[in-house]
């Protein structure tokens, strides 16, 4: 059987923006703030890159019985997302995240998780066929880790392709990483896992290796910057970043890895996956209301897939983002070589 499809489990946020001249102090109110509302959560942006990335895309996730649930998911529908394993849970509030961003882009950051915390184990199960006839099935850890423990083990039994984006950085069960088939940290996450400073120039390959010799079947490290260090398939090299002028690198991570499971899911090999995806640098947002995850994910499909790189007409009226009006850089990255540039201001905003 041709394994295609690409399952996505993980978080669903909704996230509340305000943007001031300066943080407010303990009991204090700061005026003049401007607002504006996005999509997000590190599964469903990976998701929603994943199908703007041209692939067939299921959700798995559990969103509230609530206003910001019933937006979330019509989004989704509306990105061509299957939302069939998409849980509406009428006791519970969809996740939310409160965002303050200051002048100089600071930021402090409340999460309510909210129905993620219901994305169980057995939840999972009950999804058990459509995680095992994917053509990958990808994770991150903003949810409970027993759904991830189970994702993983549903997909190994299969012989299924399994990526886990192990974000928020976290400690991970020997167990755990034996099935993980292609892992994708950052610089932060590595060190955490691995006790080796990627950031260091010549540690990269080090801590590749030790996170292979826990089990881990490949490792695509992103180095912001830098590129990216993929160790895998008899391979390890450096892939170049693009560079690129990053107005917002919120989510960008997650589009590389939304976009590096559409590849690997039509059979493209390790290096080649992580070479000429998409990435949210591509994206040059002209206002804060141009910030945000899901939102402004790239809306190409990948030429080397065999598609025709295109903008989503309805994302460009909804948002007058007028870069993705044209998508120039994303289409000359589905063209050519490089990898996603999720840069060190990414991994202090991925969301």
């Amino acid at each position: 059987m041709e394994r295609h499809k690409i399952v996505v489990l993980g978080s669903a946020n909704t996230d509340l923006v305000i943007r001031l001249e300066q943080m407010p102090r303990p009991g204090e109110t700061v005026l003049g703030g401007r607002f504006f509302q996005a999509a997000g959560g590190k599964g469903a942006n990976q998701a929603v890159a994943a199908a703007r990335a041209g692939g067939d895309v299921a959700f798995v996730a559990c969103l509230g019985d609530d206003a910001f649930g019933a937006a979330a998911l019509a989004g989704y529908a509306a990105d061509g997302i299957d939302t069939s394993a998409i849980a509406r849970l009428p006791e519970q509030a969809t996740g939310v995240a409160l965002i303050l961003v200051d002048r100089h882009a600071e930021n402090a950051i409340a999460v309510a998780s909210g129905a993620n915390a219901a994305l169980t184990a057995d939840y999972v199960r009950r999804h058990a066929a459509l995680l095992q006839g994917a053509g990958a099935v990808v994770a991150q850890l903003e949810t409970p880790l027993e759904a991830v423990e189970a994702a993983a083990a549903l997909t190994a039994e299969a012989g299924g392709r399994f990526v886990l984006n192990p974000a928020p950085a976290r400690p991970l069960p020997e167990a755990l990483l034996a099935q993980v088939s292609v892992l994708t940290p950052n610089e932060t996450e590595a060190e955490m896992l691995t006790g080796v400073d990627a950031a260091a120039a010549d540690r990269p390959r080090q801590a590749a290796r030790l996170l292979r010799d826990r089990g881990v079947g490949a490792v695509v490290l992103t180095l912001g910057r830098r590129g990216a260090f993929v160790s895998g398939d008899g391979v390890e090299t450096l892939i170049p970043a693009y560079a690129v002028e990053a107005i917002d690198t919120t989510a960008a991570g997650d589009v590389f890895n939304g976009a590096l499971a559409v590849a690997l899911a039509a059979g493209e090999r390790l290096a080649e996956a992580a070479r000429a995806r998409p990435g949210p640098g591509d994206i040059r947002a002209r206002s804060p209301r141009r910030h945000g995850g899901t939102r402004f994910t790239p809306s190409c499909a990948a030429n080397r897939l065999g598609k025709t790189p295109r903008c989503n007409p309805s994302q460009e009226n909804a948002y007058e983002n007028e870069s993705l009006r044209a998508c120039p850089a994303f289409a000359a990255r589905c063209d050519g070589g490089g990898a996603a540039d999720p840069s060190a201001d990414a991994r202090a905003a991925q969301g």
